[in-house]
């Protein structure tokens, strides 16, 4: 009986072992001391749309001053550090809940994994629903879409990078991403609209660009030919 006893204890042991092992290794126990139950968002070796937010804000900020990529590298983890060291945040280098929130990233749970989550169709729904709230909330249906199908199009461009992230966090390129408000939470209509444009919807007839002629100040947009106007929005090869 107590060969039985024994053997039973070891089985248990080691079933448990196994167990933290695999916990350890999939991300859902990292140093739990260390970070309680924080959920990590994004870490060193991390990808993807969020990735661009993280580089895009601490780069304006002044804590960043490599190339927005969304590839959280060294240089990407060394500002992470200095931001949260001038504010007051636990210095780990990563950015998790607490971080996130001094960013002022609005980033949906399906994004929370060990490596960043940003290459998943939702996250790129999200971001593009973000943009899209940005620059025209406010704007009929229609229109929003219209300017969700600018940013396909400019994926399928040579002259532009070739994802959503890269597209929208162009240094310059969308001046809801430099003022700000790219980065507030969109609506239920904007999704719809991002969802729709990634499903092939143009209504902007193949524009690669689009502005508000009230409110543009490059003499270089009025020189592109307009071929559909939408609501306030020009929309221009």
């Amino acid at each position: 009986m107590k060969f039985l006893k024994k053997y039973k204890f070891i089985v248990i042991g080691a079933f448990s072992a196994a167990i933290i092992s695999g916990l350890l290794y999939s991300g859902y126990l990292v140093n739990p001391f260390r970070y309680g139950m924080e959920t990590i968002l994004l870490k060193w070796g991390s990808t993807g749309d969020y990735v661009y937010v993280v580089q895009d804000k601490l780069k304006r900020w002044g804590y960043y001053n490599g190339n927005i990529d969304g590839i959280y590298g060294t240089a990407t983890r060394q500002a992470v550090l200095n931001f949260q060291r001038k504010n007051g945040l636990r210095a780990d280098g990563i950015v998790g809940d607490e971080t996130a929130r001094a960013l002022g990233m609005n980033v949906p749970p399906e994004s929370s994994s060990s490596s960043g989550g940003g290459s998943s169709k939702g996250n790129e729904v999200y971001t593009l629903a973000q943009c899209i709230h940005g620059e025209a909330r406010g704007e009929p249906y229609i229109g929003q879409v219209a300017v969700g199908g600018v940013i396909m199009n400019r994926i399928r461009s040579p002259l532009f990078p070739n994802t959503i992230a890269g597209v929208i966090f162009q240094p310059g390129a969308f001046s809801a991403v430099d003022d700000g408000q790219m980065f507030q939470p969109p609506g239920d209509t904007a999704l719809k609209a991002a969802q729709d444009a990634i499903n092939g919807w143009d209504p902007s007839g193949g524009a690669l660009y689009y502005y508000n002629p009230a409110k543009a100040t490059s003499s270089w947009i009025w020189s592109r030919p307009v071929i559909k106007v939408i609501g306030k929005h020009y929309f221009a090869r």
